[in-house]
């Protein structure tokens, strides 16, 4: 099955001042939304593979669409995060089933590698609500100063019967990073976390 896609919208957030310092480069965070329509709304069915096939659809559309808008080359990307709400006539098992036994694997792909896991919320909500997207290093989990996320607001979705699917690129971490750990720089990414 494919995704019945209502729409989809794109944005980059940039953040060149913090604190009073320059950012620079600035640091950005690229988001892609796809509001597809839900087609489990309103009952219960156990087998949801028909929504997992749509999640690998989407991992790749929307990841490369973040990688387009930053305007990098897809091994350019540093971290990445997923989170999908559905409207109240589905479950939280539906975003479960998109976001993850298969949008992951495209996403990689659209980001070139991505040993780490993808960090993930999922939720229940309405149109206007708002879903936080929770980010982190591509290749390796211990690098703090990616831990970080991204907010995503639609005024019309997701509507009863609809999922609001987002994933999130960045090309850097957070600006002005100070809490330790591993740096970007001194990844190996071989197993995910270092």
């Amino acid at each position: 099955m494919k995704a019945d896609i209502r729409k989809i919208a794109v944005w980059v957030e940039e953040t060149h001042r913090e604190m009073g310092r320059d950012i620079a480069p600035a640091t950005r965070k690229a988001v892609a939304v796809a509001v597809i329509a839900n087609p489990f709304a309103g009952r219960y069915v156990e087998d949801l593979t028909d929504l997992m096939e749509i999640g690998a659809e989407l991992g790749g559309l929307l990841g490369d669409r973040c990688v387009r808008a930053l305007g990098i080359e897809p091994h350019q990307a540093e971290s990445y995060g997923k989170a999908a709400m559905v409207g109240e006539n589905g479950e939280l098992e539906h975003a479960a089933a998109i976001l993850h036994p298969k949008l992951g694997a495209p996403l990689r792909a659209a980001v070139e590698k991505g040993a780490a896991l993808v960090p993930s919320s999922k939720k229940m909500g309405g149109p206007g609500q708002d879903l936080d997207v929770p980010l982190g290093h591509k290749d390796a989990a211990y690098v703090r100063s990616h831990f970080d996320g991204v907010e995503v607001r639609m005024n019309d979705a997701p509507r009863a019967n609809e999922i609001m699917v987002a994933v999130a690129v960045t090309d850097s971490g957070r600006p002005l990073p100070r809490v330790g750990g591993l740096k970007a720089n001194e990844a190996e990414g071989k197993d995910g976390l270092r």
